[in-house]
């Protein structure tokens, strides 16, 4: 398959999927070495034959949940033994689904497992990723403000910010929670705020190198871990992975053996990458168990089994994407969806400047879940103004009260972080394709072509007939 854009530049699909595999699964780079770290022996340069044995680090006094906990001389927080045979450097974002998922899910496991026995040190790096997670940036800087009161008070307000991801992470004024948050945490609430007040330029700084560190050991995505050890030195896992998946790379690591996982990874890295499952038929096929969700988990209207699909990559506060929507697209599914010739699939994209736009996507997707996901995507395009607030979640109700869905349900769900993790997975989907919105991927023939921005209806139009008329 290969996808082009409108300006007919051919581009091979392979090669875009590969830039979206070095997105979502980076490979292995090298850390570059701390200051005042010796260099590396040159080639042929002479070597001590006995190194003198290695002096141990000091094990931490304060404790946190049964853990030694403290600082590395860098600044960066850490759990365990700082002389563990294998280190795992975490690279998170607290405003990422993924990595709650992780910090719920799996981390408990490792710690009890490989943490508390002293065979792995955990080291934090912040990396706030602004573009999808606008309040990230002040969650990270709010826990390295309690950070100043001590290790203990700063992994409890690291826990509190995760476990309140929900709470904070689409309202327009955040800090008041990350104050209560830090103040639960035991941190003095006066220090905090004097911290908050002016601190946040070298707050941001520190942030900032931790984000250029990871991107030097190949991180793009959260959560990332990169495990020090083993033959190799380092070697990269990423995304919230089982806990198999790190159990395998630290018994690895302990043994002195690099990870089958990350032997594999490097050969995947080095092989041609597969087109990602929302752009192949299997994809497109009807998901049984949700009514107008294909298997990929997109919604779509439209024949599945149409010779011409269009991916619709979309943002509901964006005005050109609402100007598409009320201008072009019904013309276009009486043309071309409601003929058959056309499945119409969405995708969404919120962009960064739309601050509700996460938020009004969850909204979608819940209408969705009870069968009004389109009813609901008008709705949502046709009253931007009144949900384009600091909470929308009243509007959002509203609006599903309109639609006669259940409004309980409809609430629990918009509440759910795994909703805001559907919206975020399209916009990792379309992040090596998308540079605005409305985007549109049409694929056909095994190839395809980016159709970027709102074009008039002509244009549009006779864009997609010259298309069918090509796989006819």
């Amino acid at each position: 398959m290969k996808i082009r854009s409108s300006i007919s530049t051919r581009f091979p699909v392979l090669w875009l999927i590969g830039l979206l595999s070095l997105l979502l699964m980076a490979a292995c780079a090298p850390i570059q070495l701390p200051s005042g770290a010796p260099e590396p022996a040159a080639e042929g340069e002479a070597v001590a034959t006995e190194a003198p044995a290695a002096e141990l680090l000091p094990i931490p006094g304060e404790i946190y949940n049964g853990l030694p906990v403290g600082f590395t001389p860098e600044g960066f927080p850490f759990r365990g033994d700082p002389n563990a045979p294998v280190t795992m450097v975490e690279y998170s974002d607290f405003q990422c689904p993924f990595c709650a998922r992780y910090f719920v899910q799996t981390e408990p496991a490792i710690n009890d497992s490989f943490v508390r026995s002293g065979q792995v040190q955990v080291i934090f790096r912040d990396f706030p990723i602004e573009g999808l997670h606008p309040n990230a940036p002040a969650a990270h800087i709010a826990s390295l403000c309690v950070a100043d009161q001590g290790a203990p008070l700063y992994w409890a307000m690291h826990g509190k910010l995760f476990q309140a991801q929900a709470e904070w992470s689409n309202v327009s004024d955040p800090l008041p929670i990350f104050e209560r948050l830090a103040t639960e945490s035991g941190a003095d609430v006066e220090a905090y705020n004097t911290c908050m007040e002016s601190d946040q330029a070298a707050k941001q700084a520190f942030i900032d190198a931790a984000i250029a560190e990871g991107q030097a050991a190949g991180v793009s995505g959260t959560p990332s871990f990169n495990f020090l050890g083993g033959p190799d030195g380092q070697y990269l896992l990423v995304g919230a992975q089982p806990y198999e998946q790190f159990a395998a790379y630290i018994e690895a690591l302990v043994a002195g053996e690099a990870p089958l996982g990350a032997e594999q990874q490097q050969a995947d890295n080095g092989a041609a990458a597969e087109i990602p499952f929302w752009a192949t038929a299997e994809g497109w096929q009807p998901d049984p168990e949700r009514a107008g969700a294909n298997m990929a988990g997109d919604w779509y209207r439209g024949d599945p089994d149409a010779k011409v699909v269009v991916v619709e990559f979309s943002d509901f506060q964006c005005p050109f994407c609402r100007k598409h929507v009320e201008e072009t697209q019904p013309a276009l599914d009486e043309q071309f969806v409601d003929t058959g010739e056309v499945m119409w699939v969405f995708k969404h994209f919120p962009l960064q400047i739309h601050p509700q736009a996460p938020a009004a996507g969850a909204a979608a997707e819940c209408a969705g879940d009870q069968g009004k996901f389109w009813e609901m995507h008008e709705l949502l395009f046709g009253n931007v103004d009144a949900w384009s607030i600091s909470d929308p979640s009243t509007v959002f109700a509203d609006l599903a009260g309109q639609l006669e869905l259940d409004v309980e349900a409809f609430t629990a769900c918009y509440n759910d972080p795994a909703t805001a993790e559907r919206v975020t997975s399209d916009m990792n989907d379309g992040g090596p394709f998308v540079q605005g919105t409305p985007t549109f991927i049409v694929l056909f023939n095994e190839e395809g072509r980016i159709i970027p921005g709102a074009l008039p209806l002509e244009t549009f139009s006779q864009a997609l007939q010259e298309i069918i008329d090509q796989v006819q």
